[in-house]
């Protein structure tokens, strides 16, 4: 693995040199020397040095320092999200952590070594100094192998790692995941050993952590990984319930195996956060409900979604996720249920789903459909029932060719003409709708009520004549626009 000078932004490098025109050390360390190694463009910028907080902020006084463990935020001109705000840490030395989250005091160094040797994991704990046009790597613990080697090892004694700081567990699993890493065996046996210290962590930790994990590629090896090392119960215990439980013979997997594959497709389609939460939670009430039919003689699940929406509800806010994603999700397990019974699907009740969900979310509801069907061990990901959901979606969503589509109503014309309610009126809309269609320009109100007036003029058989081909002409559009749908998915 090489790196090369032009790989660092010019912001990052002016506020290194910045710090050692001023005689202090510099040092990018940590999440962008790992990402820049292995290719990826850093989301932030930290460096690292032995000036102190005061220092820092003597040399960029446009800087912010508003907490306990010595970071200084500075303030770049760049428009790069990125880059607009770069963090610089004094080298330190870390007491105890008895809240098993933070250490009880903090204190300046003067040494790298320290800073290194602080640090969670061995691919976060490598140095780099621009030097002379150069890059000079400081790589104490052996990282730059281990990324190599695709491995998540800690900075020395695994043990002593996780009892300092246990929401590194976390981030264990979470980095693997993100990286598609193996977390290395003494590391592994740690988490186990120590995943109860978890118990120690805010559940707003726990749930930043967890939530980056189902935004990663590989969802399915986190959840898997946290099972095994005892960590789920920390997290989402519910889903355990599943592990092992056999399901009908329209599944291939049990309900634990089941979740994993739709979780994971989910990602491999890299759905929204949303959509992964529901695929993870969409079949969490089947434990509770599943009973053994004798008639059958097959287990059934009857009112799983209604149970799995309450649990869904239920975890999300014990994890303190937003409401605004408490109820997303819950919308979708709730309604998950709905394409999976090709009796209920008529266009009037594709209607009354979208009311349930809301617009905004139908799509949302047939992505987690689509990823619960692959979950059962179909392979084919669009099959003709599916395109004819959608293209049944599409026309509940769609705006309905109607004379409602005019500018004006009967109470319009009835207003212009000072008439009364009759079938005059109707006729008169349509004969207008055969006009519009004709050039949607005139679609307006002063056109339309002129041309009322002289509509109200006309004999009753011409009337009818122009309402009738009016109404054809709208019916006519209707079914062009209903082919036009169904030509687009595939399905008569």
């Amino acid at each position: 693995m090489t790196l090369s000078i032009t790989s660092i932004p010019s912001p990052v490098s002016q506020v290194t040199k910045k710090l050692k025109d001023a005689g202090f050390e510099s040092y990018l360390v940590g999440g962008c020397v790992r990402d820049l190694f292995i290719g990826r463009t850093p989301k932030d910028w930290d460096i690292t040095t032995n000036a102190t907080p005061e220092q820092i902020i003597a040399i960029f006084p446009d800087s912010f320092y508003e907490n306990t463990f010595g970071t200084v935020g500075v303030k770049t001109e760049s428009e790069d999200p990125t880059l607009k705000v770069i963090e610089i840490t004094p080298y330190r030395l870390e007491s105890e952590y008895t809240d098993k989250r933070r250490p009880d005091a903090v204190e300046w160094s003067k040494t790298l070594d320290h800073d290194l040797k602080r640090r969670d994991f061995t691919v976060n704990a490598i140095a780099i100094d621009e030097r002379d046009g150069k890059l000079d790597i400081i790589d104490l613990f052996h990282g730059q192998e281990d990324l190599e080697n695709k491995v998540i090892r800690t900075v020395g004694d695994p043990h002593l790692r996780f009892s300092e700081d246990a929401l590194r567990i976390m981030r264990a699993i979470r980095l693997s995941v993100e990286l598609g890493f193996h977390v290395e065996h003494e590391t592994e046996v740690a988490i186990k050993t120590h995943a109860k210290l978890l118990g120690h962590i805010s559940k707003e930790r726990i749930r930043d952590e967890f939530s980056k994990i189902i935004l990663s590629p590989h969802p399915e090896d986190g959840i898997s990984f946290m099972r095994n090392t005892g960590i789920l119960p920390f997290v989402i215990p519910e889903l355990e319930e599943g592990f092992g439980m056999e399901q009908n013979q329209a599944h291939s997997y049990d309900v634990w195996t089941h979740t994993l594959k739709t979780v994971q497709h989910s990602a491999d389609k890299q759905f929204p956060f949303e959509i992964r939460l529901a695929a993870l939670l969409h079949d969490i009430g089947k434990p509770r409900t599943r009973r053994f039919s004798r008639e059958t003689n097959q287990y059934t699940f009857y009112g799983h979604e209604v149970v799995g929406a309450k649990m869904a509800n239920e975890i999300l806010e014990r994890l303190k996720f937003p409401r605004k994603t408490i109820e997303i999700v819950t919308k979708l397990v709730r309604w998950h249920m709905f394409f999976s019974d090709p009796e209920a699907i008529t266009l009037s009740a594709v209607r009354r789903m979208v009311v349930n969900v809301g617009k905004e979310h139908i799509w949302d509801l047939m992505n987690v459909r689509n990823c619960d069907r692959i979950g059962t061990g179909r392979p084919k990901e669009n099959p003709y029932r599916l395109r004819k959901y959608k293209s049944m979606i599409d026309e509940a969503l769609r705006d309905p060719i109607t004379v409602g589509m005019l500018k004006i109503d009967g109470k319009d014309i009835m207003e212009a003409l000072k008439d009364r309610p009759g079938p005059k009126i109707g006729l008169i809309l349509n004969a207008l709708m055969e006009e519009v269609l004709d050039n949607p320009a005139k679609n307006t109100r002063e056109w339309l009520l002129e041309r009322t007036h002289e509509l109200a003029q006309e004999d009753e058989a011409t009337l009818k004549k122009q309402a009738a081909i009016g109404k054809d002409k709208k019916d006519q559009a209707e079914e062009a626009e209903l082919k036009k749908i169904r030509g687009k998915h595939k399905v008569q």
